[in-house]
């Protein structure tokens, strides 16, 4: 069994991915929102966009459960800055479903053949349609052809800031060296 050490650098490099999420939600919002207005939907964009950095952190760090434990400092982040959106008080669900799916999908394909890249795009795509289901579970309550449109955006979303992800992750990955 492989040893996992939480280190103060892991947890600070986690936290500001936290940050970076939220904020990148905050500035790329009204780029999506003309796409999600154009289509009648919820967003759904913007939060793939914002997994990507917990799965950036995630992957890089390699701790059990990191990202359900930065969705969740990114909720609590969430609720002080006044920042939940839709889901008002409700964003607890909303943000920590995302974090557990990730942490599951993360655990499976990591005992699978798939490559590392493969796997960052399929966990965020993933990622990203459970955000949305919760979502559209919580307040939307879309049915139908909305709803399918509204999740295959997500998965859309999701893959492509999964690719987004993989490159950072690569590149990131060589500068943030936690080990000894």
């Amino acid at each position: 069994m492989t040893k996992y050490r939480i280190s103060l650098p892991k947890l600070i490099f986690m936290a500001l991915c936290c940050d970076l999420g939220i904020i990148a939600k905050k500035l790329i919002a009204p780029a999506a929102n003309v796409v999600t207005e154009f289509l009648h939907i919820p967003g759904g964009i913007s939060v793939s966009f914002s997994l990507m950095f917990i799965l950036i952190g995630a992957y890089i760090c390699n701790i059990p459960f990191a990202a359900t434990l930065m969705c969740v400092l990114q909720c609590v982040l969430a609720l002080c800055m006044g920042t939940t959106g839709s889901l008002g008080m409700l964003a607890i669900i909303g943000y920590i479903v995302p974090g557990i799916v990730m942490d599951i999908c993360i655990f499976l394909f990591s005992h699978t053949r798939i490559e590392r890249t493969e796997q960052i795009v399929l966990v965020n795509a993933i990622a990203g349609v459970s955000a949305a289901a919760c979502a559209n579970m919580l307040t939307f309550r879309l049915i139908s052809i909305p709803l399918y449109l509204y999740l295959a955006v997500s998965f859309t979303s999701g893959i492509l800031c999964g690719i987004l992800g993989g490159i950072l992750i690569k590149r990131v990955g060589h500068i943030c060296r936690f080990e000894k």
